[in-house]
C-alpha cells in the first residue's frame, strides 16, 4: 500500500460536539502534524462545554496535542446531548467559525456515528466546508458503532502511547469511565494499524477525494 503525501500543510479545522472528541479520535495525528509542520495554524470549534471544566481541559489538551501550533479555540454553549434540538444554533455557529478560517484539512466526527450530537455536526460540516477534504475521525465508546474506514494515518509506538499518556493527562474529568483506558485506545490503534500495515494507526472516513496527477 503506497501512501500519498498531502505536502506541507499550513492550516487546519477541528470540529468536535463534545471536548475530548478531537483529541480521542485524531490525537495522533495531530502531534504528527503539529510536528511535521512549524507554525501550523489551528481553527478549533467545540458546540458544547463553554464555561465549565471541560473548556478549560480542552484549552490544555489542545495545547499539549498540538505542540508549537498557533491554536484558535471556541466553545460554545449547546446543551451537551441535545444538539439536534439546537439545528439553527449549531448551522448558525459552523457557518461563523467557517469564516475565520481557510484550511488545508478539516477533522470532523463521521457521518455514521451513533451519538446524535456527533452525527448531527458531521452532517453539517460539509455543508460550510463544500471544498475541503473532510476526515472523518472514529471515537470509541458503548455504542457498536465504529466505521469501515477508508483513509489511515499510520502512528509510531512512541506517539500512540504518548496520546494516551496525554489523553489521560488533559481530561481528568473523563478518566473514570469505563471505556477510557489504554488498553481500549491502543487496541483501537493496533487494529487499525494492522489494516494498513503499520504498528499502530488512526483511521478516518473520508466520502469524497479529488486526486490531480499533472497540477492543473
Amino acid at each position: 500500500m503506497k501512501p500519498l503525501g498531502p505536502g506541507r500543510v499550513e492550516q487546519i479545522a477541528l470540529l468536535a460536539a463534545h471536548c475530548d472528541d478531537i483529541a480521542i479520535g485524531a490525537g495522533g495525528t495531530l502531534l504528527t502534524l503539529a510536528r511535521a509542520n512549524p507554525g501550523l495554524t489551528v481553527h478549533a470549534l467545540v458546540l458544547t462545554g463553554s464555561g465549565s471544566e471541560r473548556e478549560v481541559e480542552e484549552k490544555a489538551a489542545l495545547a499539549a496535542f498540538l505542540p508549537g501550533a498557533d491554536v484558535h479555540l471556541t466553545v460554545t454553549d449547546i446543551p451537551d446531548g441535545r444538539s439536534p434540538g439546537y439545528w439553527a444554533e449549531a448551522k448558525d455557529t459552523l457557518a461563523a467559525f467557517r469564516r475565520t478560517c481557510e484550511p488545508d484539512i478539516v477533522f470532523a466526527p463521521q457521518r455514521h456515528d451513533a451519538h446524535q450530537d456527533h452525527r448531527q455536526l458531521a452532517s453539517l460540516a460539509p455543508s460550510e466546508f463544500r471544498d475541503h477534504s473532510i476526515l472523518g475521525y472514529e471515537i470509541l465508546k458503548w455504542e457498536s458503532d465504529l466505521p469501515t474506514p477508508t483513509f489511515y494515518h499510520p502512528l509510531s509506538a512512541t506517539v500512540a502511547q504518548e496520546k494516551v499518556d496525554l489523553l489521560h493527562a488533559s481530561y481528568p474529568s473523563q478518566v473514570d469511565k469505563d471505556w477510557f483506558d489504554a488498553d481500549a485506545f491502543l487496541g483501537l490503534s493496533r487494529v487499525r494499524g494492522v489494516q494498513c500495515k503499520s504498528r499502530y494507526a488512526e483511521a478516518f472516513v473520508v466520502e469524497k477525494t479529488v486526486i490531480d496527477f499533472v497540477g492543473v
